[in-house]
This record gives structure tokens, C-alpha cells and sequence, in this order.
């Protein structure tokens, strides 16, 4: 017999496998602000466009920008240059908004111009009740920007068929070696859930004041690829959680 699902304290929560099995759902489809989950399609449309290799030199706007409001940043400086590779790391790991808003300017080009491309991209892809303002997920005073657990788990779905993406929200650290053009960087994933639980494959951590603290998170259970979404949770809570969420998913792919 299937057990019971799990209790989840998070406000707005959501689990769906890739054969459209829904697994938990709880105001799934109210519209709220998301933290750095929106870094899942910064990436998303720079990965769509960019060549791996490709290099972006660090302006003293992007390093200001970051700073502001408490940002999360991946430490990169004025002048460094770096691939598009090594940024999305630098994006998605630390959940650098410097990483963002470097990606944003060179391939809007310009910030505005990206984000209208995040927005384009969310239509194309059905994300509904989904509004970007910005590319690193920041609270904007004005027009604030939203989505739902539902949209963020498709996009993630949509997100992890590229096997770049997921090797970069899978990784738990990303070094890069002190060159003619950057520092030396080692930068730690936020995702507690890789180290707690077998076959997780990311993917984003995400807190501000207004979101709380999110987690959308992916994991390989019994032949399916499995993701969930948890909006305004604990901190820590909100791994254990998903950790129970992916072992319930397991339990009832299992018992058919």
C-alpha cells in the first residue's frame, strides 16, 4: 500500500512526473514571486542562443547592480572575462545576480531587451501565469514580476532536456583557474538536496523577503524523471521536504 503524502509547510507547492503524473499539489497556480528561480530561464534563453564558448568581460555596472539589495553574487570583478560556460555556473551555483546581469546585457543585448525575451520565451512555452522584470529574480518596486509552482515546474521539465543545463545544476562545486583574464573562483551550489538524496539532478535554490525561501528540485525515481516546486518555505525545511516528495513520488510510480 502507497503511504500517505507527506505534510508540506511550504505556501504554494507542486510535483509532477515526466509522465504528467501529478504527485502533490497546493495552490499550485497562485501567482507569486519566485526569488532566483527566475535564474532557471535566464539560463534557459541564454542557452537557447549562446555558444558555450563564447566570452563576456565584466562591467562595473554588473558588479554594482549585483550589490544592491542584498544580491547573491559569484565574487566576479570588473574587467574579468569569462566564458558563457564557466557564467552559467556562476549563475546557477552561487546564484550569482553579477553572473545575471552580464548574461542579461550581452544577450538582450541590453537588460530590457533580455527580459523581454524571458517573457517571449515564457509564452512560448505556455507558462501562463509567469511575468519576468528582471533576470536575477530581485524584488522591483514597481510591475513586480511573478509565477506560479506550476509554471516553474514546466519550465524546469522543459529546462533539464538540455544536458548543459543539468550538468551545471547537478554540480555541487564549479572551479575555474586563475588565467590572464579572471581570478581563480570556486563556486559551492546552494542546493542542499544534492548531498541528502540519490539521483537529484538540481536545480535551483531561491530567497528574498517577499518570496521566502523557494526550492525547485528534480530527481530520477524509478524510471522518471520527477520535479517539484516549493514557494515560501523554511530554509532548511524546505530540503527535507523535498526530499520526502521525491521518495512519495518514488512510492506511487512504483505502485502504478
Amino acid at each position: 500500500m502507497a503511504a500517505e503524502a507527506p505534510k508540506v509547510g511550504a505556501k504554494e507547492a507542486y510535483v509532477v512526473d515526466s509522465a504528467g503524473t501529478v504527485h502533490f499539489g497546493k495552490r499550485e497556480t497562485r501567482r507569486v514571486p519566485v526569488a532566483s528561480l527566475v535564474k532557471v530561464m535566464t539560463a534557459y534563453v541564454v542557452l537557447r542562443e549562446a555558444r558555450l564558448s563564447d566570452t563576456i568581460t565584466i562591467s562595473a555596472t554588473d558588479v554594482k547592480y549585483a550589490a544592491r539589495g542584498g544580491a547573491a553574487t559569484a565574487g566576479l570583478k570588473k574587467g574579468e572575462r569569462f566564458t558563457v560556460n564557466d557564467l552559467l555556473y556562476a549563475l546557477m551555483l552561487p546564484s550569482g545576480a553579477d553572473a545575471a546581469n552580464a548574461l542579461a546585457r550581452h544577450y538582450g543585448p541590453g537588460k530590457e531587451a533580455f527580459v523581454a525575451k524571458m517573457n517571449r520565451t515564457a509564452r512560448s512555452l505556455g507558462l501562463t501565469n509567469t511575468r519576468y522584470t528582471n533576470a536575477d529574480g530581485m524584488p522591483t518596486p514597481a510591475n513586480g514580476g511573478y509565477s506560479t509552482a506550476f509554471d516553474q515546474a514546466k519550465l524546469a521539465q522543459h529546462a533539464l532536456e538540455n544536458g548543459t543545463f543539468t550538468s551545471v545544476v547537478s554540480s555541487r562545486t564549479h572551479k575555474v583557474s586563475k588565467t590572464k583574464v579572471h581570478r581563480k573562483h570556486t563556486w559551492t551550489n546552494t542546493n542542499k538536496l544534492l548531498s541528502r538524496a540519490d539521483g537529484v539532478l538540481g536545480v535551483k535554490t531561491g530567497y528574498t523577503n517577499a518570496a521566502g525561501h523557494c526550492l525547485l528540485f528534480a530527481g530520477e525515481r524509478n524510471g522518471r524523471k520527477v520535479v517539484g516546486v516549493l514557494l515560501d518555505d523554511q530554509n532548511e525545511r524546505r530540503f527535507s521536504t523535498a526530499e520526502r516528495l521525491l521518495d512519495y513520488a518514488a512510492e506511487q510510480i512504483a505502485f502504478g
